[in-house]
Parts: structure tokens; sequence; C-alpha cells
């Protein structure tokens, strides 16, 4: 098989990784790609937002199925271009996708089918919303509409943040048209974990448990990011949890899109509160999480083709997926400054000194490759992720391997996994 992933960070790096080990595929090709992709696949230089670029690469070069990593791209009904021309992809239509294309269309689907979230409510009128939330007496979300590259949501302490944070979104328009509608909704307490399901429309299939860490700075402080690092397995996912997860908010959500006449066929990914009154949604997103997948996939001991296809085709009640008992811990290296503003092209040292450790693996993100050296190239810049018998083990040998790598302004979480030890 000729496989294309479209994307460029280190979900896209993890994915290529992993189906480079299917004995299925003799080819892959990564549009746009990165430095450390280039070791692995065949980069394009074609952009995520360029559809109709995407689809003749496909169809002039007899690709056999393509694999979406972003949500930019789903939101902007890549697969319904890709399906009209009889293109094999992986993901949900224009339409599913709308689940994280609008937070608003997803708030009602919870409200309708009684999938437990927070409470909330929907405004397009700055001032009403600033009205709102003075008579909240429990602090509040503010979260944008639309796609917000995993920042839209600002976490007030109080009423002055809350209505700043209107101001930031719908005022000042600092996510553009994602602003023009918010959802003012009452703040969860608890342990936030990410469930990753694959679906075929009908039917879901789990993947491993996983704990994303995303504001910036150690003990969960700061402005949030699109994620600093992740554990996987999530400790705090009991059975009991995770069978009212998959009962409550993933099953009925599939269910509900089958309902409305938009079968969901992908990934759906929830973001979770595990509260004292049980989990709660507090997002929905339709694609493989980043950086979850790079503590996941690792882990994956079958083939994640087979499972793909039969997300496509149907029939993923009957697909069974091994895992391994270990565990594995990823912890981003990240641009000095992100996630406000950071500088490019710093060449990245000691890549060579962790090539070939043992349960190492490093994803790129935001890299670029020039003449056989690495350059930093966005916010999130490389995934050290490691393997252990537990996830102190895990976390040990990321982190010692963190430390053989260096470059100039260099940032990142000394934290990742403490949550599961502590525990």
């Amino acid at each position: 098989m000729k496989i294309l992933v479209v994307g460029s960070g280190g979900r896209e790096h993890a994915l290529v990784w992993k189906l480079a080990q299917s004995p299925k595929i003799n080819k892959i090709y990564a549009a746009p790609g990165n430095g450390g992709i280039e070791d692995l696949a065949e980069v394009v230089n074609i952009k995520v937002s360029d559809l109709k670029g995407l689809v003749d690469f496909a169809g002039n070069n007899g690709i056999d199925l393509t694999i979406v990593g972003p949500e930019a791209p789903l939101v902007e009904g890549i697969v319904d271009v890709f399906t009209e021309k009889n293109l094999r992809i992986f993901g949900p239509t224009r339409e599913a996708s709308q689940l994280e294309g609008s937070k608003v269309f997803a708030k009602k689907i919870c409200r309708k089918y009684n999938i437990p979230t927070s409470n909330f409510e929907i405004f397009d009128d700055p001032k009403k919303a600033k009205s709102y939330i003075d008579g909240c007496d429990r602090p509040q979300v503010v979260k944008a509409d639309g796609l917000a590259q995993g920042k839209g949501a600002i976490v007030a302490k109080d009423r002055f943040e809350a209505k700043k944070a209107i101001d930031t979104i719908m005022v000042n328009k600092k996510f553009g048209d994602a602003g023009n509608k918010v959802i003012v909704e009452e703040r969860l307490f608890g342990e936030e974990v990410s469930i990753i399901v694959l679906s075929d429309g009908k039917n879901i299939l789990p993947l491993a448990s996983s704990q994303d860490h995303k504001q910036i700075y150690d003990g969960d402080r700061g402005p949030n990011t699109g994620g600093m690092g992740a554990y996987s397995p999530a400790s705090v996912i009991t059975e009991e949890v995770y069978n009212e997860v998959i009962n409550k908010i993933m099953q009925p959500a599939i269910n509900a899109l089958r309902e409305k006449g938009r079968p969901y066929k992908g990934v759906l990914y929830a973001g979770i509160m595990v509260t004292d009154e049980g989990p709660k949604l507090l997002e929905f997103n339709v694609r493989f999480g980043d950086p979850e997948t790079q503590a996941i996939l690792p882990r994956l001991e079958s083939d994640l083709v087979e499972a793909i296809e039969a997300s496509i085709d149907g029939g993923l009640d009957e697909i069974r997926l091994k895992w391994s008992k270990r565990s594995c811990v990823c912890v981003v290296m990240a641009s000095g400054g992100y996630p406000g503003s950071y500088e490019k092209g710093k060449e990245i040292f000691g890549l060579d000194k962790v090539k070939n450790l043992e349960d190492i693996i490093v994803f790129h993100a935001g890299t670029k490759k020039e003449n056989g050296r690495y350059f930093t190239n966005g916010g999130r810049v490389l995934g050290v992720t490691g393997l252990g018998a537990s996830i102190e083990d895990a976390k040990d040998y990321a982190y010692k391997a963190v430390e053989l790598i260096f470059f100039d302004k260099v940032y990142y979480r000394h934290d990742i996994g403490d949550k599961a030890i502590r525990r």
C-alpha cells in the first residue's frame, strides 16, 4: 500500500513511525511533514490547507489510503473532497467534524442527548455574556466556538478574568472568527484525562487511556498550550470510570451523529474531567491527540492499518487491539516564549546521542532538516518519549534523554507523569 499522512507535527511523526511497522505498507508520503518524518517517509511540500493540492497528489500518485492528522483540514471538508474523487481517506466528514469545529454544536449535542458536561450558556453578544458572568457565583471557563489551535479555552479565576476573556475572544478577536460566539461554562474540578476511540459510524474501538498536560508551567500553571507532555496509561481511569466514559459519552455521541445523518467515521477524542460526580466531557476533538498519540502508539502492538481500514469499511467490533503492559511518557521540548511569540531556526544538538537509546523515541514536531542538521521550526519542537515498566521508569528514561538534547532557549516542563506517580 501507498499511504499519505497529512500534517507536520509530533502526532504525524508518531503515526508515520507506527505505520512504517506495518507489513501492508511499502511507501509512505507526508505532506508537508517535518525534519524527523523525512527520515521515514517522502515529504511533499503541500500545505494541509491546500485540499486541491492534496487530492491531486493522491490521485496522481496512486495513494491507497490518506490519513489526516490535524483538525483544520477535517473541519474544512478534506474527507468530502477525497470521497468525491473516489479516494480512500480516514477521518470524519465536514459535517461530522463540527464536533470539534464548533463547540456550540458539540454542547448542543450534549444537552440534547444527556451527555454529562458542565452547565453552560451560549452567547454571540459580549455585553450579554458579561451580564451573565456578573450573575455567576462559581468560577467560569470562556471558550471560543471555533478552532483556536488548542488555546481557545480561558479558565478564569474570577468574574474580572472571565469578562476580560470575553474581550479577548469576542471584542479583540484574538482567534478571529472562531470567537464570533462563545460558551461560558461552569468550571469543572478534578483530574483531566484523554479518551480516544476509533469509530466506523456505529461501533467504537477504544485506544489506551492517556493524560495530557496543557498548561505551560509545572504544577499546571500558566496559559494553555497545545500540550506540553503526556503519559499512558492514565491511572485515574478506573474500570468503572472507563465504562462510564464509553457508555455515557463516547457511544452516545456516535449514536447522535448517526441519528442526525452525519455518521462519524474516524478518530473521536474526548477531553474528560474526572470529578467527584463522575466523568464529564470538557470537549470533543475529531483527530488523534497531540501529544497523547506520542504516548499511546509506542504501547500499541497491533497493526494500526487494520483498525483504520475497519473504521472506514465497518466491522470495528471484530478488531481487537493488543497493548504493551509497559508505560509511556512523552515530554515536549518547546521554543522559549511558546505559547506566545518565539524564534525559529535554532540548531538542535544531541539528537545523535539519543538516536540509539533503548526505549527512547524522539518524535519531531516543529523541526526542519537542512544538510543533515536539524533546526527548530515551531513552538513545540520535539516529543521525547520513554517506555518503562512503570510511569516512574518511563519518566526517568524520557528526562535522561531530554537532558542530552539542547537548542537555544529550550523550555520543557519537569513534572510530566508526576500525577500518576503520586497516585
